[in-house]
């Protein structure tokens, strides 16, 4: 999911340069894009279904909802300003728009990774200290390599025991299907073909490092200050879908599947390992959780550590982050990610 060091810099740059700069004003039409993956396809059938029509209309806006089929390239063209809102993981929201200068809020953390992101090795009864000494195969720099990196902490080892071998996400089905190949990290729909494989074992998973993997959201700051109906009918169009999909409406969920390359039970079978936040209570607490800043001073530790926040980033602590309650980690002059719950809250006390 990522590039390399020097082009994802190269990009950065280019963003910063591109970027112009962020007046106030209000808007009647908005673009926000999304791209395949099972915590997020709720927004095609959002779109497709018109139930972001009947929200935007209910404050007198227009949102048109994107699908782009490649995700780092969406996040970037959100990050130069060609969309208002963006799916993202917490790891990604870090590391392109707010390591590129772009104040950005995650409106909705709409679920968490619970074994939709897995290392797998070839034999069975292996273990994840059988990584040490091997080559590793995983898009480097994405939430997979941060994956490998806690499951190697949690097994005594490091990141020096191991080699990685950048492998787009696109490429690394065929990849573990080569004779060379003994180690891989993916995440579904690609994990569940790789972990289809017989004779293989999944050493280390998302559900082990839960709530760590953040499947956002995220919006413009300055245009959801100026613009509080685009966060509002977000907002009430996704708990609207995830109240029928907690019903199990088929209708939609067979939508979803079709549009992930899934039938009903494929999809189902990924939201198995998708931990959904049904409800805004459900998502309240979640935000409001302590945990959460000291899993994102987690992700901003890895994310310097491989140079992922910037030329000018001085420590982990460079980019400042806001959450509930007024806390924040970071430097707090340099605040560039947000956590805002005011519209779940309204979901939730139902004043949207």
């Amino acid at each position: 999911m990522k590039k390399s060091p020097l082009l994802r810099s190269l990009l950065l740059s280019l963003v910063m340069l591109t970027t112009l700069p962020t007046f106030a004003a209000v808007k009647k039409e908005f673009n926000v894009c999304w791209t395949i993956y099972a915590g997020w396809m709720p927004w095609g059938t959002i779109s497709n279904s018109k139930i972001i029509d009947k929200w935007a209309d209910k404050y007198g806006i227009k949102i048109n909802i994107v699908q782009l089929n490649d995700y780092i390239e969406s996040i970037n063209q959100y990050t130069a300003g060609q969309f208002d809102g963006c799916t993202m993981t917490n790891m990604d929201a870090l590391t392109i728009p707010a390591a590129g200068g772009v104040d950005s809020t995650a409106l909705i953390l709409g679920s968490y990774s619970e074994g939709n992101d897995g290392v797998v090795m070839k034999g069975e009864g292996k273990t994840l200290k059988d990584l040490k000494g091997q080559q590793i195969y995983l898009p480097e720099l994405s939430v997979s390599h941060y994956l490998l990196v806690r499951g190697l902490e949690k097994a005594g080892l490091a990141e020096k025991d191991v080699t990685v071998v950048n492998t787009s996400d696109a490429d690394i089905v065929s990849a573990f299907a080569t004779p060379k190949v003994q180690a891989a990290v993916a995440w579904n729909p690609q994990l569940s073909v790789i972990k289809g494989t017989p004779k293989t074992t999944e050493v280390f998973s998302s559900s082990q490092v839960p709530g760590e993997l953040i499947d956002m959201m995220v919006v413009n700051t300055q245009t959801l200050k100026d613009n509080p109906a685009l966060g509002k009918a977000l907002t009430g169009a996704w708990y609207e879908m995830m109240a029928q999909m907690k019903a199990q409406n088929k209708e939609a969920l067979s939508a979803m599947a079709a549009a992930s390359g899934t039938d009903l039970a494929g999809y189902q079978a990924q939201l198995k390992t998708t931990h959904l936040f049904y409800t805004p209570a459900d998502n309240l607490a979640f935000i409001r959780s302590p945990d959460l800043p000291k899993t994102m001073q987690r992700v901003a530790t890895f994310s310097f550590e491989k140079g992922l926040l910037g030329d000018g980033a001085q420590s982990a602590d460079f980019i400042g982050m806001a959450f509930p309650g007024n806390l924040s980690a970071g430097d707090a002059a340099n605040v560039k990610l947000r956590f805002d719950d005011s519209f779940v809250k309204m979901a939730a006390d139902g004043k949207l």
